[in-house]
């Protein structure tokens, strides 16, 4: 389930946004300024922000500036949706670092699909595709893993952990990335958190011998490999 950050200082149309996109199957939190946009992010790293221009102290543009500069907030969605709709608005919150830019009056159904257009160009693993790596098959869908019809049990951690593994295969992943993509940036989180997930995720894997699919890489993290090489410890 992706994490939306809804930043919008209009209560009507915060709510209006909220209950479609709950209904679509995103989970939704609500900030009516910069500064509890700002609490939110530091708090959890959302999957996107839809993001209003004009709010009360700092602007939407000037949040998602700062945002831009910001290494752990560098890469996040952004969708600006405001009432500006003239050309050089538009090419001002494009140059600001928006993704997408989205004027009110609005349609919730456009909305939703700007956000899942660009939720499959920044972050594919957050879509219900089925993902198969090497025959292993994770469905989002159905929260189903299985390998030649032999279903694999996961707790929801090992499940978004091989989730995040098998739509960034072949990729070596430090701890604190995992942490931040698959945890959600929760500052509360030991790194030592990972080690013990990665070996539940392995030992479920065993019943279909793919537990050599998740290697250790000395001094690195962890990738998911299609290779049958040994791990290493």
């Amino acid at each position: 389930m992706s994490r939306i950050l809804v930043v919008e200082d209009e209560s009507a149309i915060a709510e209006l946004i909220s209950i479609n996109l709950r209904h679509a199957g995103f989970e939704v939190t609500l900030a009516a300024n910069a500064e509890q946009a700002q609490l939110e992010v530091d708090r959890v790293l959302p999957d996107l922000v839809v993001l209003d221009w004009m709010l009360p102290g700092q602007s939407g543009i000037g949040l998602a500036r700062a945002w831009r500069g910001a290494t752990r907030t560098r890469e996040l969605p952004i969708i600006m949706l405001t009432a500006r709709a003239e050309e050089a608005d538009k090419v001002s919150g494009l140059d600001a670092g928006a993704d997408d830019y989205l004027t009110k009056p609005f349609s919730t159904n456009e909305l939703l699909a700007r956000i899942r257009a660009v939720l499959r160009r920044k972050a594919p693993e957050a879509l219900d595709s089925a993902v198969d790596v090497g025959g292993l098959v994770l469905d989002p869908g159905t929260r189903r893993v299985s390998r030649d019809g032999v279903e694999v049990k996961l707790g929801p951690t090992e499940f978004r952990l091989l989730h995040f593994f098998m739509t960034h295969p072949e990729r070596v992943h430090s701890r604190s990335q995992l942490l931040d993509r698959v945890w959600g940036d929760h500052v509360f989180i030991e790194e030592r958190t990972v080690d013990v997930h990665v070996k539940r995720l392995r030992e479920a894997l065993e019943k279909v011998q793919c537990q050599r699919m998740i290697e250790t890489v000395r001094g690195a993290g962890y990738r998911l490999t299609q290779q049958s090489s040994a791990l290493s410890a």
